[in-house]
């Protein structure tokens, strides 16, 4: 896609590793491309750093040869200071206190929100998998007010996990959320029309807009 002119802050990010060839890099921001081995990745990571440029209208530019190295650069629209002004009180707004467990087997993916999670105050408990995430919530004490988890995942799916929760903890809201197209989603049980679901790659506005949505709903939310 073409490049708007104007004003852009631009981050480079470059490496020394083994580069990619033209075929593989013209894939790397395909939602689940990699070329790790079978239960090495998801290779959801760069196709959520392409999500979140360009729903921040920006863009990202990779360049890569074999035995060279990669480099990428973004190029994120530059901002007038009067704009960015006004921020802390759509942070405030998106703020809470509550607990939230976030299940997710990709490590990137999982770290990028629970980084946004606490950045706005939540409490966050973290697992990789169905199971983890089972044994977690009866070592733990307190209350969970969310249950934020991918829908696909190794050993125990999100929903699953959600109805072994549940059990335990009625009142736990639940979130889902995937990359796998919608046909996927449905054949795992989970209805986009009838539960809250966020769709990734997400940026972190949209993750706390919609999780601070489902907290605050009047009508517990099901996961059927």
């Amino acid at each position: 896609r073409e490049m708007r002119s104007g004003p852009y802050i631009v981050l480079t990010v470059t490496d020394t590793g083994v580069g990619m060839d033209a075929a593989t890099a013209a894939r790397v921001f395909e939602p689940f491309f990699t070329t790790k081995g079978v239960g090495q990745g998801t290779g959801l990571g760069l196709s959520m750093v392409y999500g979140v440029v360009r729903q921040s209208e920006g863009y990202i530019i990779a360049s890569s040869e074999l035995n060279r190295g990669s480099e990428f650069r973004i190029f994120l629209p530059a901002i007038a200071r009067g704009v960015i002004d006004g921020a802390p009180e759509l942070r405030e707004s998106l703020a809470g206190t509550e607990t939230v467990f976030l299940v997710e087997d990709e490590p990137s993916v999982r770290a990028l929100a629970a980084r946004a999670l606490r950045d706005h105050g939540y409490h966050v408990l973290e697992a990789g998998n169905g199971r983890e995430a089972l044994q977690l919530a009866v070592d733990y004490d307190g209350r969970i007010d969310l249950l934020l988890t991918d829908v696909v995942m190794p050993e125990m799916g999100g929903r699953a996990l959600a109805e072994a929760l549940r059990q335990t903890r009625p009142l736990t809201r639940l979130l889902f959320m995937s990359g796998y197209p919608d046909d996927e989603v449905l054949r795992r049980g989970i209805q986009q029309d009838r539960t809250a679901f966020l769709e990734k790659p997400f940026t972190q506005s949209t993750l706390t807009r919609k999780v601070r949505s489902v907290l605050d709903a009047r009508v517990e939310l099901r996961s059927s």
